[in-house]
């Protein structure tokens, strides 16, 4: 099931007027568009569409206006669309997943936060751009308008804290599925919450919890995906980063169906068999093994030696074997 939603405060008033998405469709090709066909097909004036262009260049889209050709979004736009992404999630995982589709939000972890009730076993909500896009420890997760991948996963969890153990390294698991599948074998995941291809951070996870052990858990896991930025949408970003578009050739569609797909794959096996279940596979893809490292704020430093059943980390150190639950991980030179 899909709930489509233009979710824009300052488009308000064009929400009367026309489809927003349907002029953003009408652009996402690159072409040059005249005013007047773009009324036409739209059923507003030229003037209603020069206005709303206008606005659309709030969202830092390059929108060139040329006399006598008319409008051109520079570049295209990869947008979302609910069959298009559901073309690419299995027959079974469809029936028990619903969608939220947005074109803008605070964030979708926070989105799917603030619901009391789920319409689906798992519930998702996906947005071509998020406004206060969250990262780990309260960073911001930069999120521009249709150009990665910004979605999370709401679903019930029972069990206590023991339960949790191990749930954001499941989920990059099911991001280096995804990635297989488009066909880069070249990405690893940095424990506990980084994707990262060639050195580059290429995604991130968060998680977050409503609930306490007592009576179980409303979990939203999400997940962060760079497909098509460039420097210029990145230029604020502090540390190296990467898009799959410089691996393959891939639609934000196509990637979100496959992520979708393999998260539901992942959580429904995390959950009758915890963390333990996917030990194996997710040492393959440990990108700290065997490398010096050290924890921002803790004073701890030492060689990465792997995980345990618990999806801790754990780390050899001088004064012997610690094992790390949390923390910031930063990689020394050897």
């Amino acid at each position: 099931m899909i709930q489509q939603t233009a979710i824009i405060p300052f488009f308000k008033y064009l929400v009367h007027k026309m489809d927003v998405l349907s002029l953003l469709n009408q652009l996402s090709d690159g072409e040059f568009h005249s005013g007047s066909s773009l009324g036409k097909s739209l059923g507003v004036s030229r003037a209603a569409i020069w206005k709303a262009l206008t606005r659309l260049s709030e969202l830092n889209l390059n929108i060139e206006t040329i006399k006598g050709k008319g409008y051109r979004l520079s570049g295209g736009l990869d947008l979302l669309g609910e069959k298009e992404i559901f073309q690419n999630i299995s027959i079974e995982n469809k029936g028990v997943v619903s969608m939220d589709l947005m074109l803008s939000v605070e964030s979708t972890n926070s989105w799917l936060m603030s619901k009391e009730q789920l319409s689906a076993e798992y519930e998702i909500c996906t947005a071509e751009m998020q406004k206060l896009g969250k990262g780990r420890r309260g960073k911001v997760w930069i999120s521009p308008f249709g150009k990665n991948i910004y979605l999370s996963a709401a679903f019930d969890l029972q069990g206590g804290v023991e339960a949790l153990n191990g749930l954001s390294l499941v989920v990059g698991l099911a991001v280096i599925r995804v990635l297989k599948a488009l066909g880069i074998h070249c990405a690893v995941l940095k424990w506990p919450n980084d994707i990262w291809i060639n050195s580059r951070k290429a995604g991130g996870i968060l998680v977050e919890l409503k609930g306490e052990a007592t009576t179980g858990w409303r979990v939203v896991v999400g997940v962060g995906l760079n497909v098509h930025m460039d420097k210029g949408h990145g230029k604020d970003i502090d540390q190296p980063w990467v898009s799959l578009a410089e691996f393959v050739s891939c639609t934000r569609n196509q990637v979100t169906g496959l992520l979708i797909d393999h998260l539901v794959d992942v959580l429904s096996h995390f959950k009758s068999h915890g963390f333990e279940y996917f030990m194996e596979e997710w040492e393959e893809s440990d990108f700290l093994k065997g490398k010096a490292i050290s924890f921002g704020g803790a004073g701890i430093t030492g060689v990465a030696a792997g995980i345990n059943s618990q999806g801790a980390l754990l780390v050899e150190t001088v004064e012997g074997l610690k094992v790390m639950n949390a923390g910031e991980v930063s990689v020394r030179p050897m």
